[in-house]
């Protein structure tokens, strides 16, 4: 016997089928949401929409300015995904790196006069002469 499922509500239906009316695939939808792709195209299909179709402004609708402010932001997308892809490598980086560095454990904190492991590791490695605070004498 055929695995059934209990129908979509009615506003998912409405939603997938406006998102394939604004350009979306039945494919990248039903990846995304986890129901199948024919599914679907048959949802657009029945309400009138073309799978793949776009509703797109026409660029001589546009004014000057406006394509001028649409350019500038897709250069300015174009810069802050690149920015954000280097900033996910450099972090990915650090990650790496600062798992293969020593770090003191936390039971010495205690031996450590109440002090964070690191603070007291940073305290303890410094010479004798430094762990004073330095005050400028008064003449």
């Amino acid at each position: 016997m055929p695995k059934t499922r209990p129908p979509y509500p009615a506003e998912f239906r409405q939603q997938m089928v406006e998102l394939v009316a604004v350009g979306r695939t039945p494919a990248e939808l039903s990846r995304e949401f986890g129901c199948s792709a024919q599914t679907i195209a048959n949802w657009a299909a029945s309400s009138g929409v073309k799978a793949g179709a776009h509703r797109t402004v026409p660029a001589s609708t546009l004014s000057s300015a406006e394509r001028e402010e649409l350019a500038r932001l897709r250069r300015e997308n174009r810069r802050l995904q690149m920015e954000r892809d280097i900033l996910a490598k450099a972090t990915a980086w650090f990650a790496a790196k600062s798992d293969k560095t020593f770090t003191p454990s936390t039971s010495s904190c205690n031996a450590n006069h109440g002090l964070p492991a690191t603070d007291a590791a940073c305290w303890t490695s410094r010479p004798a002469a430094s762990h004073e605070p330095s005050v400028p004498s008064r003449r």
